[in-house]
């Protein structure tokens, strides 16, 4: 029961760096692009495997901030069925720059 509880904190642990690693890579995008909402959307969806994402842009006068969002199931057998899905979430702000 350990060993599956360890793996299934391993697999919400690798979902979360798969978040940071979308919003960042969204951030980028955004950064540089003239439709900022379009481009963090596709390189947040390219960035990882995991779905659904929700991505939400924020355009300031002079950044521009991504938060990405995921509902990582906990399905792994026996602990899976006593800890509820996990919400990930992570958030990147990057400087806009003309695109």
């Amino acid at each position: 029961m350990f060993v599956l509880g360890l793996l299934q904190v391993a697999l919400v642990a690798r979902g979360q760096l798969a978040v940071e690693l979308a919003a960042r890579e969204a951030a980028r995008a955004a950064a540089v692009s003239a439709q900022p909402a379009a481009a963090a959307t596709g390189a947040a969806r390219r960035a990882t495997s995991l779905h659904p994402l929700a991505v939400d842009v924020s355009v300031g006068s002079a950044t521009v901030t991504v938060t990405v969002r995921h509902r990582n199931p906990t399905d792994v057998a026996i602990v899976g069925r006593f800890i509820t899905d996990v919400e990930l979430q992570a958030a990147a702000t990057m400087v806009l720059e003309p695109p």
